[in-house]
């Protein structure tokens, strides 16, 4: 039972429904997943050693914060690497990745018209991580895989951030992205996509700050 519910709170902290900073009401989650404290505990002590949260004596559990700086900086290495993606990307891709990746952007399309936001981010990150494994450099696919797993939780607060997401421009660039990939203009596709980067970035950071700030 403590495992699920270290995956429920892992997956609560990560989609943004629990904020950096923010104390950690065990009573309310207790109700919320109706299971004693002692699961909850033993989940929380998981969550603590995965460093998702912390924990002080006498003042109970909260939520990990998030170093803006570095997700920033994060950020800036990706804006790099998602244009350098593209200009391979488009000689490299293979006509069943591109395939793959059309299908990917239709489902985007459907979850962004049924309002599935959760849904519609996971299959974002498939596209961006497909595009940057199409480019065939193992390097940097696994460089990329590993700095997007870095801002995984600051993607997930702006996402839960109806002031700031902005999900149909978001939409529109990765319908601009496909058609440069299909066109295999690879300078194009590198500026989209960094362009993309750098707007995604701004929405990530604005929504980081206000979420800091209240909690």
């Amino acid at each position: 039972m403590y495992a699920a519910t270290a995956a429920r709170l892992r997956e609560m902290i990560l989609e943004g429904e629990l904020a950096p900073g923010e104390h950690i009401d065990e009573k309310a989650l207790c109700e919320q997943f109706d299971i004693s404290k002692t699961p909850l505990r033993e989940a929380l002590k998981t969550l603590v050693t995965e460093g998702h949260v912390t924990h002080r004596q006498h003042m109970g559990f909260r939520v990990a914060p998030i170093d803006q700086e570095e997700i920033a900086s994060i950020f800036e290495v990706l804006h790099g690497l998602e244009e350098t993606a593209g200009r391979f990307a488009a000689e490299r891709i293979t006509v069943n990745e591109l395939a793959k990746l059309e299908s990917l952007h239709r489902q985007m399309e459907a979850f962004h018209r049924d309002g599935k936001r959760s849904a519609y981010y996971r299959v974002n990150q498939e596209v961006h991580q497909l595009i940057v494994d199409a480019t065939g450099n193992q390097v940097l696919a696994n460089l990329y895989s590993s700095l997007m797993s870095k801002i995984h939780r600051a993607r997930g607060i702006a996402n839960a951030d109806a002031d700031v997401f902005r999900w149909k421009e978001s939409l529109e660039e990765h319908a601009a992205i496909i058609v440069a990939l299909s066109a295999r203009d690879g300078e194009r596709l590198a500026r989209l996509l960094r362009e993309h980067s750098e707007h995604t970035a701004k929405e990530v950071l604005k929504a980081l700050s206000a979420a800091i700030g209240d909690s």
